[in-house]
């Protein structure tokens, strides 16, 4: 930490240097607050060992090394930043949210949502891909679908609003906190648990789970019809392939939906030259910058997974 200050003008761009400065404060400061407790001898003992490292800060800082550490350095703290960011975005949009929108009205709620993303950084997928978002979920018609990152529970509100009074949504959340926040906006738009359950984990550990969840009654199950991935892009493939080994993806036709946040083709490069080239099962469908349609047909025919064309009708909450 002691070569921060060095590597201050070429490590970290001008709009980072203000959450650096907070970090480092912090950290000197417990630090300090922690010397300041030592025995003497503990005190010395510190001293003494550090003195032989003063050659390897040498040889870190010089001109040889120098990028590399810069390197390090900068990537390092961008993690910090995006957790940190991530964190205060996800409490302050909730409790905006929740203050400002009309409770047990969906529109209110997906509105107050839009309002904050204009002045604040925003974790929800806003009005443009939710508005594509929605013409792909009343095209599909789902009675059960899957999201994969949760984050603040914007578009878990967009699929719900649109799925039958019979029908369910299941995702999943790594972080804990950020999906008790999201449970809870669910819950203010004025959906019931029966229409929905979170799973805090990571997606890898929660698919193994979802036949189970899908067949509570023990009744058979043809799988999810609509699938949203939002999560890790880096796990879009490996999540894909596991779906299909499990067997949770309608084999009469199911949308999978990838969200591109970045808006660079080569987030997505990954799991499309797969589908272009490997997939058997799956084609694209759509092709957006912000998002990609991929349908999954294992087996030709009309069946529906798991909707009843007579009964189930979108549903409409309060709008």
């Amino acid at each position: 930490m002691c070569i921060f200050p060095f590597f201050w003008k070429e490590t970290f761009e001008p709009s980072q240097r203000p959450y650096f400065h907070k970090i480092l404060s912090l950290f000197y400061s417990q630090l300090f607050r922690c010397f300041t407790v030592f025995p003497t001898a503990i005190k010395m003992w510190l001293i003494a060992m550090s003195v032989p490292l003063l050659p390897v800060i040498t040889v870190m800082v010089s001109s040889r090394y120098r990028v590399k550490v810069s390197t390090l350095w900068r990537q390092a703290l961008a993690w910090t930043l995006r957790f940190v960011r991530r964190k205060v975005c996800v409490r302050s949009m909730h409790a905006f949210v929740f203050s400002n929108c009309t409770h047990g009205k969906v529109d209110s709620v997906l509105e107050t949502f839009d309002l904050y993303a204009e002045t604040h950084p925003s974790l929800c997928i806003g009005p443009e891909m939710g508005a594509a978002l929605a013409e792909v979920v009343r095209r599909v018609c789902p009675s059960r679908a899957l999201e994969l990152g949760m984050h603040c529970g914007y578009s878990s509100v967009r699929l719900l609003r649109l799925l039958p009074p019979a029908g369910r949504l299941i995702t999943v959340e790594l972080d804990p906190p950020t999906a008790e926040l999201g449970e809870e906006i669910i819950l203010v738009a004025g959906f019931k648990h029966s229409q929905f359950q979170v799973l805090t984990s990571s997606s890898a550990e929660a698919i193994p789970t979802l036949r189970s969840l899908l067949e509570p009654d023990q009744k058979p199950s043809r799988g999810f019809s609509l699938v949203l991935m939002d999560h890790d892009p880096q796990q879009y493939l490996p999540d894909l392939l596991a779906l299909e080994r499990e067997e949770l993806l309608c084999p009469f036709g199911c949308s999978i939906l990838l969200i591109n946040r970045k808006r660079r083709a080569e987030a997505l490069r990954g799991i499309l030259d797969y589908i272009r080239i490997t997939a058997d099962c799956c084609s694209i469908k759509t092709e957006l910058q912000f998002m990609v349609e991929i349908f999954y047909q294992k087996q030709s025919g009309n069946v529906e997974c798991g909707r009843n064309p007579s009964t189930d009708q979108p549903a409409v909450l309060n709008t």
